[in-house]
């Protein structure tokens, strides 16, 4: 693994409604699908060969048209647990708040959790013969990798990932 580049999924149906969402099969809406066209396109000439997904249908389907507009075959595609949303818990299906404490609401998910947890997605992908690695997953995923391959980049404040952004990680 020489490379690792970083896309959160496209605009899905219950982001477009700002509803918390980690386990909820939630469609990407057309302007979603747009979006992973464009980062596709981005895509092109970076020479990735490997594309590894979140399990969620959201991020398998953004990283389907990744793979066409990559002209790579979507049945490779890898699927990995460690790379699923975080667990909103108790929270899930209520209205999103840039200001809820997350690690601080029972039954959530806590931060610390999420990025032992991607430390492990993290050792796969170091075990897979791939120059160039894709991870199609969701933007507290990406925060937690985005710090494990950059230390100083803390997981918590910093920059979230936009839909469909693709970030160079490594």
């Amino acid at each position: 693994m020489k490379h690792v580049y970083f896309m959160r999924h496209g605009l899905s149906l219950m982001n477009q409604q700002g509803i918390f969402s980690s386990t909820t099969d939630t469609p990407l809406t057309p302007e979603g699908i747009a979006q992973c066209h464009a980062a596709g396109k981005e895509l092109r000439g970076t020479g990735v060969d490997c594309i590894v997904a979140s399990p969620f249908r959201r991020a398998q389907h953004s990283a389907e048209i990744v793979a066409e507009e990559l002209g790579i075959d979507p049945t490779t595609i890898l699927l990995n647990e460690h790379f699923a949303e975080r667990s909103f818990g108790p929270l899930e299906g209520t209205t999103y708040s840039a200001t809820a404490d997350l690690d601080g609401t029972e039954g959530v998910e806590h931060s610390t959790e999420l990025i032992k947890r991607v430390s492990q997605g993290l050792e796969y992908l170091r075990s897979l013969d791939a120059d160039t690695i894709l991870v199609v997953s969701h933007g507290a995923v990406g925060r937690a990798l985005r710090h494990l391959l950059h230390p100083g980049i803390p997981y918590k404040g910093s920059a979230k990932f936009h839909n469909a952004e693709v970030v160079e990680l490594l």
